[in-house]
Formats: C-alpha cells, structure tokens, sequence
C-alpha cells in the first residue's frame, strides 16, 4: 500500500508538471475553572497553534442580510448642489483613491504580522505549476494540522507567482479552501481583490464563496459586470436578489417574472430565489419550499436555504462531500443544536478549533430547550472543567470519549477536552495519562502536555507523544527505545516522525529504516519538487506538496516514507511546529 500510494502522489505530481509546462485560556482569573464559551462570546474558528508555529488564521463572520427597516421619513429633502455633478471618472476616486486600491501583486487577507506567512513564501515556484497542484488536490486532508497549515498559507498576503494573474490565483487559493470546508478564509481570500480587477474566473468562486457562506448579498457588487459578460442563470437571478436586497423590491419582481418566463431556473432553485427576494426591504412576497422533488443539495440550494433559515433535509447532505460540514459548521444561520454535529466533525477536518468547539458546547449549555443528548454532552463538559473533585472530573472526560466510536468522531471529542485534559495534574491521572496527553496535544498544547514527562512510562503512546512534540528537545533517541514501541504501523510512524524531526542518529535512522522497512530514500516526481521546494525555502509550496501526497481519505492510507519526507521538509522551512503536531497527529489517528 506504501509503494502504491507514493506512485499516485508521483503520478499526480509529474501530471502537474507536465500541466504547468504547456501553459488560534485566561488562567489568571480565579473566580471560574469554566472555559470560554461557558457564559462568554464564542470564539472565532480556527486551529491552535502549537509553539514555535504562527498562529492560526483569524476569520471573518457571516454578511447578514439587511435589514428590513427602511425609515427614510427624518432625513432632510434633497436639496441642488452648489457644484456640477461630477464625471464618472472623478467618482472613481472618491469610491476607491488611488492610495486604498490593492495591488494584485500582493494579494491576500492576513498578513505576516497577523499570523499569516511571509510575502515570499510561495518564492520562485511556477504560477501555473502552483494553479494546477491546487486544483488537482483532493480535499479534506487526512491531517488535521496540515490542513490547518496550509489554509494559513492559502490566506496569507503573498507576492503573485510568476506567470500568474492575481486575481486569478486569489481564485484558484479560494477554490481549495472552499473544497477544504474553509468557506469563512475562501470568501474572505476573494474579497481580497478590489471589485475592478475581479476577473471572470475569479467571479465564479466568488458566487461559490458566497453561497458557501449563506451570503446572498456578497453577490451584488459583480452583478452588473456579469451580465454584461454572459447570462449565467446565477447571475441573472443574482439581479433580482440584489434589487430586493437593496430595498428596490419593484424592480426585483418584474427581473424575477422575467427569469421564470426565459425558463432561467425552475423549482426549488427559482423558488429559493424568490425567498431571498421575500427577505428584502418592503417585500410582502411569502414563498414555500418544495425539497421533496429534490434529490441532490448544491451550493445555490445550501447557500440561498441556510440564508433564509430554511431547514435543509438531512437526506440531502448525504448527497454532497464533506467539505460542507465545515460549512455548516461555520454557518451562525443554522440553529446551534444542528451545527453541533458538524461542528465536532469539522474540528478533526482542522475548520473549527478546541475554543470555539467548547464555545459551541456553552452556548448550548446556557438554552432551556436544547437535545437531551446534548445537554447530557454539555454537562459532562462542564464536569470535566468545574468538577468537584478530581474523580468527577477524570469521569467526565471517560464519558465524553467513550461517546465517540468512529476514528474522527474519537479524536474530536479529544479536541473538545483538551483544556479541560490540561486541569489535571500528572500525580492525579496516571491512569488516562495516554489519552489525555494525546488531549492536549490535539489542541497544540505542547507545553502543557510536557509536564507529564515524568509520568508517562516508556514505551507506552503518551511516552512516544511526548518524545514527537517537545518544543525544546535537544537530545535523540535509540533505536532500541523505537524498536520496542507498540506494533508495527505505529512503531513505523513513530520512526519517521522521530527521523523528519531529527531526534534519531543518522546510523539509527538508517538502521530503522532497513529494519522497519521505511523506504526514506525513495525517489520519484513529488519527492524531487519537495526537496527542490525545501532547498529554496517556499514554505508555502512545501505545504502544498506535503497535501498532494496526502490524497488518501484517513491516516491508513498515508505512507510512513512519505510521512517523513513531509515533516523533514516542513522542519527545514521553518514550520517545525506544524512538523511536530503532525507527527503526533499520525500516531494519535492509527
């Protein structure tokens, strides 16, 4: 399986090649051991970041539709100007003066000072090689942290590739995050790019970006360019929407009647339409939606229901890919009950974060009228932070894992404990010491996790969790203490993890491979792009090629070889703190 799954990322990367060519806890607050989201704001989405790696990308939150008050009764009547109207040229640069255009050489929403990666992080790498690995890439990643990763590098304000149009390249970085689940960080990417350069690939994600994030409104600033381009049916029911939205409702019905006549949509797409048209400003339009002939869930039909509070059935997600958990777990329109499934699902994808996981979990915690089975959830979660005792406490965290059964379920209900996993000492839980290192390090606490060193016995996976995410080791293992650890798979991803972090000996590193049969010295089309990339110190195409290996659904299918080739080279870049949160990932998931 190791050799099979190296040849497909190698099959993939020459594909690419060959593409390219022909064109984020207050502990000083003594008064509640409760964490935040127990009475407080939720926290913004995101991954916590490990030390040594930047922090994670902030995001934005959801448009809300306006408002449907409209008083223009108080405002003054409009009276001539003293002046000539000006041109249309000279309104342009009262709309955007020449100082607050953004350049499309440098394009992006966070910058490095926000936690994002230098300007040069893509450095000389081809625009068209780059374009092609992220439209090739299967997502959602297997890996939590690299996922989390790279969306940092995806969002990051960064010099535009050679070759490439930045407008069109903010489109293709948007695109991979929308397919990621990230809906929040793609249309935030999009709208990085002033209106005027937006070009028409560009256009398209956008549209994507804003259903995906139940944002009717967002489309309304492109509307008119895209109908002078073509007669896309999105964009001509985009019309009427914007008209209702903009308190015009007389011109939206005619548009509407218009697009029926023309056949532009039918059914529960063009009645979706109409329902965001009933949501605008002086409207008295009252539609029902039909989902029973429908038999396959889009963008439009998530977007357009979710921003008019229309339940979807979940008898249609079951039709789309996982990427629309992490939308709908970053959707505030959803009601708080129905996100929280896909918000713990969303948490091992690497969307959402252990804060804003337990913020979930408080807030639903405060509601009188909550799920018996999530209440139960929120109480064991408010046990496991303020109970009594450190027995009530330890308990509580045995219920919340046990509740989960599959493998991501598993490791979400050990992002969702981590902080309270930090609350106990090493003396008090000798006997969950794996799991609840394993908790903590979920969540990137690293140092916290270091104070059960001592506690830990050898050989066992708290022991071998703790060797892979020590910030500040300096000394390396034997193969002997390696050699002895668990069974086979993970005795080989705790070798690979140790030798890409530089914890073995070259002559152990060498040895183990041959021993373990971890193929390290394999060469192929991703390996030699990967050590080019790593030699030219472009952590962000790094990270790209360390996700192209990973085109697999979960851990059993990512190589131990291929696994050390990508920690080895995020190391070398300066990511060592993503490097160690990956290898400790990859024996927390087998």
């Amino acid at each position: 399986m190791a050799i099979s799954r190296v040849k497909i990322a190698a099959a993939a990367l020459t594909a690419a090649s060959l593409a390219a060519a022909a064109i984020a806890q207050n502990s000083k607050n003594p008064e509640s051991l409760l964490p935040p989201g127990f009475g407080e704001p939720v926290a913004q989405p995101g991954g916590a970041a490990p030390s040594g790696a930047p922090a994670a990308v902030p995001t934005g939150t959801v448009q809300q539709l306006p408002s449907n008050v409209a008083d223009n009764a108080l405002l003054p009547a409009p009276e001539p100007s003293a002046t000539p109207t000006p041109d249309a040229a000279t309104l342009a640069q009262y709309e955007m003066p020449p100082f607050a255009r953004r350049s499309l050489d440098f394009v992006g929403p966070t910058g490095a000072s926000e936690g994002g990666l230098a300007p040069d992080a893509w450095g000389s790498a081809d625009g068209r090689f780059l374009e092609t690995l992220m439209r090739r890439l299967s997502a959602p990643l297997p890996s939590r942290w690299l996922s989390i990763a790279l969306r940092r590098a995806l969002v990051s304000q960064v010099n535009t590739p050679r070759g490439l149009n930045g407008a069109d390249f903010a489109a293709e970085r948007a695109w991979l995050l929308l397919r990621m689940g990230e809906s929040v960080s793609a249309r935030a990417l999009a709208q990085s790019v002033d209106i005027g350069n937006v070009t028409p690939k560009l256009r398209d994600v956008w549209m994507q970006t804003a259903l995906a994030t139940a944002d009717p409104a967002a489309l309304c600033p492109l509307t008119d360019a895209a109908l002078r381009d073509d007669s896309e049916p999105g964009w001509v029911l985009a019309q009427a929407m914007c008209a209702a939205l903009v308190g015009t409702p007389g011109e939206a019905q005619p548009l509407i009647a218009e697009a029926r006549r023309a056949r532009v949509a039918s059914g529960v797409d063009l009645q979706l339409a109409q329902k965001v048209i009933g949501a605008g400003a002086d409207s008295r339009q009252a539609i029902t939606i039909e989902w029973t002939p429908v038999v396959q869930l889009n963008a439009w039909r998530f977007g357009l229901a979710t921003a008019t509070g229309i339940a979807v059935p979940d008898s249609l997600y079951q039709t789309v890919g996982p990427q629309v958990t992490g939308w709908r777990a970053l959707a505030p329109a959803i009601p708080l009950a129905d996100r929280i499934e896909p918000a713990e699902r969303a948490a091992a994808m690497g969307v959402i974060s252990n804060l804003a996981l337990v913020d979930f979990y408080g807030a639903l915690d405060a509601m009188e009228d909550a799920p018996a089975v999530l209440s139960a959830t929120a109480s064991d979660l408010r046990s496991a932070y303020a109970g009594a005792d450190v027995a009530t406490r330890i308990g509580a965290l045995r219920q919340l894992w046990q509740a989960g059964t599959a493998p991501q379920a598993k490791y979400a209900r050990l992002i969702l404990t981590a902080r309270a996993a930090g609350r106990v000492r090493p003396g008090d839980g000798k006997d969950e010491a794996d799991r609840l290192i394993a908790a903590m390090l979920s969540a990137g606490m690293d140092r916290t996790a270091m104070r059960w060193r001592d506690t830990a016995p050898a050989g066992s996976d708290g022991w071998a969790l703790l060797a892979l995410a020590d910030p500040d080791a300096t000394g390396r293992l034997g193969y002997s203490q390696v050699s002895g650890y668990a069974a086979a798979r993970k005795r080989q991803l705790f070798f690979a993890g140790l030798a890409g972090l530089g914890r073995l000996a070259p002559n152990d590193i060498e040895r183990g491979a041959q021993e373990l049969d971890v193929r390290i010295g394999t060469e192929n089309a991703w390996t030699r792009a990967l050590d080019r990339a790593t030699r030219e110190r472009q952590p962000a195409t790094v990270l790209l090629l360390a996700a192209a290996g990973m085109q697999t659904g979960d851990w059993r299918g990512v190589p131990p070889d291929m696994l050390y080739r990508i920690i080895t080279a995020l190391r070398f870049v300066g990511l060592g703190g993503d490097a160690r949160m990956i290898a400790v990932e990859a024996l927390t998931r087998t």
